[in-house]
């Protein structure tokens, strides 16, 4: 499953769920523009791809907790620990900060 990430609503960069863990990489565009700022301290602007076992914790902290994820869970009907599909399905407006989640078709 892949995903587009955009910071301050410019495609940042791609976050892909795999058999092994997690990836992020900038867009290329994004990386050439100077103005443009890391989506956080733990993913800096970088041409290297990003990898993680676990929902990289960055993208974990947009999610809800407690009982609003219970709530959203039987709501959208999916697992509670499928972290990807609810940060795919719920990070699309509104998030802490700028950053928004679109899952890519």
């Amino acid at each position: 499953m892949k995903a587009t990430v955009y910071f301050k609503q410019q495609l940042a960069g791609i976050l892909e769920k795999t058999t092994s863990g997690y990836y992020f990489e900038y867009d290329e565009k994004y990386l050439a523009d100077p103005i443009a700022k890391s989506i956080s301290f733990s993913l800096p602007k970088s041409q290297k791809k990003f990898y993680a076992k676990q929902l990289f914790p960055f993208f974990h902290g947009l999610l809800t907790e407690g009982f609003a994820t219970k709530i959203q869970s039987r709501k959208l009907k999916i697992d509670e620990k499928d972290y990807f599909t609810r940060l795919i399905r719920t990070a699309t407006v509104d998030t802490i900060g700028c950053v928004i989640i679109e899952e890519m078709k």
